[in-house]
């Protein structure tokens, strides 16, 4: 059952759980090195725990989210290296703490399906190529909400609270964004020229294309709007959520529906 927990990822998972209620819940630089902690044991849980480094993997909705909210973390490590402001904002580590913790306990309630290797070497980069993508649109659509505040701070005659100024905010988004685009693009062709190859069946119109589709359109128009139009704020915004918004239906959305609402192998 999708719902039954492994033996061997339950104690990593509960730690990890742990590590990251810790993190939550502890204020300025204790909050950094819990987080950095429960990140070390989220990837011991994904690695060893949820079996993405078996020869037999389990993956579906939950390990996705899981895997997407992991890098996240990872990228706001790295940014606080080289933007030291990053690292005096109490308030980021508690909500990125709290969105691992729900991806960890989702990922040990829901661990998806053995993933059969049809393509060898070139599954494991098809899906390393998608993810990474998630993990940068949703890097993206953090720092856009970052923007919006700051943004809306600057209307107020309010101090910033983002930790980085608008401009550099806006400038770092767009930078996910068109990386997240690229990842996006590769990830697409590979599934076109190679989807027989990979999964040991035609290509074909599906919910998980489709929806894939239209969230690589809606970031083509936004980064066109971007470059040539110049968009910016709620309206870069709006284009940068909804193409994220149809970018989580494509795979978490319809392998969630396959696996708990429709129970059946995707």
């Amino acid at each position: 059952m999708p719902f039954a927990i492994p033996f061997h990822a339950l104690l990593p998972g509960l730690v990890c759980a742990l590590a990251y209620v810790v993190s939550a819940l502890s204020p300025g630089r204790g909050a950094r090195a819990a987080l950095g902690l429960a990140w070390l044991l989220h990837a011991l849980l994904l690695g060893v725990g949820l079996g993405l480094w078996h020869d037999e993997p389990h993956f579906g909705f939950a390990p996705a989210l899981s895997v997407t909210v992991w890098l996240v973390v990872a990228v706001y490590a790295v940014e606080a290296r080289y933007y030291p402001a990053l690292q005096s904002r109490r308030a980021l580590p508690a909500p990125l703490a709290a969105l691992c913790l729900v991806a960890v306990v989702l990922s040990l309630f829901f661990p998806g399906q053995v993933i059969t290797h049809h393509g060898a070497l070139l599954l494991p980069l098809h899906w390393a190529l998608g993810i990474a993508s998630y993990g940068l649109f949703a890097v993206a659509v953090v720092h856009a909400l970052l923007m919006l505040r700051a943004d809306a701070r600057i209307r107020h005659a309010s101090d910033s609270d983002s930790g980085l100024p608008l401009l550099t905010l806006e400038r770092l988004t767009f930078r996910f964004v068109t990386a997240g685009f690229i990842l996006l693009t590769a990830t697409l062709a590979a599934g076109l020229l190679f989807d027989e190859h990979l999964y040991g069946t035609p290509w074909k119109w599906n919910h998980k294309m489709v929806f894939s589709v239209l969230s690589w359109l809606v970031f083509a128009v936004l980064l066109h709007g971007r470059w040539r139009l110049g968009w910016r704020g709620w309206r870069a915004a709006r284009w940068l959520f909804t193409g994220a918004g149809l970018l989580l239906l494509a795979y978490v959305g319809s392998r969630f529906v396959l696996e708990i609402v429709l129970q059946r192998s995707a």
